[in-house]
Order: structure tokens, then C-alpha cells, then sequence
């Protein structure tokens, strides 16, 4: 990795065979993402699995053992409804995290990507794929309604329809019919192209400016449910409020003696902030 590209890598281990999802990924997601952007070297992440595959999901060997404790007095009482309803809810909030960090998540996929990693890459900012990858949202086949964002965020994403069939079949989507639904943005050969294409995208973010990344990542967030007259203005006030900046007219004089790149750009990306050294972070099984 480039000393001064400013990208982290995180790898997910997980808790069980697989890189399968346990109580320590869970717990740990949260406060890794606010560690990263705390790290003001940080400027993009990289999400990747360890080993053979992205991840297996849920890690049902502890969610089993987890949920036979809990109901071993019933299923009916309230307090083990309530108990669920608010497990639930911190998944959900685990993984709300990423979608909602100022800094971009690119999410690297090769092997498997199934139910919850399905959840965690949806809330991702940009998915790659390995050639060898596979998508599936298999809770159907286990009597679980998928709860995790994969029904809320796929829609936006791939369409009504598609997640549809994702849900009601569990079938697993390979990575080239992933690409076709907009579910992946590129397809590479191998997990070392995809994880080699996945730095250098991550590298290109942070040489801009992270304040500039973080507005964008907002305005998409905000203005994806407004009726475009009202988008366009909450972006129009955005930029009111955060465009001024003392060195606005350098960064544009110095845009204009770019030199040409292409036939339609100038080489003003490389204006921006000065890359810094990378962050390698884990998230395992010993948290």
C-alpha cells in the first residue's frame, strides 16, 4: 500500500469459519468507524474480507447458542420480544455507522457475500467484485425476514424488482449479473486485480478534500427522497454555507493552468489534499 495514499484497510476476520458476523463484529464495527474518522491521516476505506471470500453472514453457531439462551424460558414472554427488537436495532445502528461516516467506503468483494455481508456492502459507498464473487440474501431459506437494510438499501440500488427475487429466493447472484444490476460497479478478474483496483479508487478519493468527499456523501444522503426542486436546493444552501474558503480562488486559478487530461477535464484532481499515510486496521475475532 502507498505510504502517503491516506486509505485503510480493513480486513473482516469475523468470529467463526468463514469471516462469519458473531457479537464481536457487531460491537466492534461501531467504534472502528469512529476510530477512522478520528485518524485525520484517514481519508478512504477499504473493506475487504480475510481469506477466501467476503463473508459467510450472521455467524449462526453463536447466534444459535445466543438465542437459545435468551428464550429458554419461552418465546412468548415480552421482555425476550423486547430483547430481540433491541439486538436488532444495534445491528442495524452497526451498520448505519458506515453508511453514515464522512468518509467514502469502498467495499472489495471476492468468494461469497451472503445475508449480512450482503448488509454491510449495501451500506458501502462503492462495491467492486472479483469475478469468483456471489451475492445472495439467503434468510428466506432459513424463515428470517432479512432485517438489516439489504430490503431498504437494494431498492435504491439495484431496483424494486431484483431485490425482490434477491429476497423471496435466496438464490445467489454472481458477480458479472451483480454488475448488470448496478449492485457492483466493476468486475475484475482476480481477487488481486479487484483488491489492486479497489486501493487505487480509494487512493483517487483522498487526494480530494475530505470536506468536499463528506459534502457529497451528505447531499446524497439528504436529497435522495426530495422532490428534485427541493434537492437542488438543499445542495445550492449546502454550498453556500461550505463553499467559502480562503483558498477557493488558489484552488481554481491553479484548475485552470491544469494541464488537459482528456478532451473534456483538466488534471485538477491532483489540487487537492496532500495524501497522507495509510491506516490497516482489523476487525476479528479478538476485537
Amino acid at each position: 500500500m502507498d505510504a502517503r495514499s491516506g486509505v485503510a484497510v480493513v480486513e473482516m476476520g469475523g468470529t467463526g469459519t468463514g469471516n462469519a458476523m458473531g457479537a464481536t463484529v457487531w460491537r466492534r464495527l461501531p467504534d472502528l468507524v469512529a476510530e477512522l474518522e478520528d485518524d485525520e491521516r484517514v481519508r478512504a476505506v477499504v473493506l475487504r474480507g480475510a481469506g477466501d471470500r467476503f463473508t459467510v453472514g450472521l455467524d449462526l453457531r453463536w447466534y444459535l447458542t445466543h438465542y437459545r439462551r435468551l428464550t429458554r424460558h419461552g418465546t412468548g414472554h415480552p421482555d425476550v420480544r423486547a430483547r430481540l427488537l433491541a439486538e436488532a436495532a444495534a445491528m442495524q445502528r452497526a451498520l448505519d455507522a458506515v453508511a453514515a461516516s464522512r468518509l467514502p467506503f469502498v467495499a472489495a468483494v471476492h468468494g461469497g457475500c451472503v445475508g449480512a455481508g450482503l448488509d454491510l456492502v449495501a451500506a458501502c459507498d462503492i462495491r467492486f467484485a472479483s469475478a469468483d464473487a456471489f451475492f445472495s440474501l439467503r434468510e428466506v431459506t432459513i424463515g428470517v425476514v432479512a432485517d438489516l437494510g439489504s430490503l431498504q438499501r437494494l431498492p435504491r440500488l439495484i431496483g424494486a424488482a431484483p431485490t425482490r427475487e434477491m429476497a423471496l429466493t435466496g438464490r445467489d447472484v454472481p458477480a458479472a449479473e451483480a454488475a448488470r444490476l448496478g449492485l457492483v460497479s466493476r468486475v475484475l478478474d482476480t481477487p488481486e486485480d479487484l483488491f489492486s483496483h479497489a486501493r487505487d479508487v480509494a487512493t483517487g478519493i483522498a487526494r480530494h478534500s475530505a470536506r468536499v468527499v463528506a459534502g457529497i456523501k451528505e447531499v446524497l444522503a439528504q436529497t435522495q427522497d426530495l422532490p428534485l426542486a427541493a434537492g437542488l436546493r438543499y445542495t445550492a444552501v449546502w454550498n453556500a454555507a461550505f463553499l467559502p474558503a480562503p483558498d477557493l480562488p488558489d484552488r481554481l486559478a491553479d484548475a485552470l493552468r491544469a494541464p488537459v487530461t482528456d478532451g473534456t477535464s483538466t488534471g485538477a484532481t491532483s489540487l487537492l489534499a496532500e495524501p497522507t499515510a495509510p491506516s490497516r486496521r482489523q476487525v476479528n475475532g479478538s476485537g
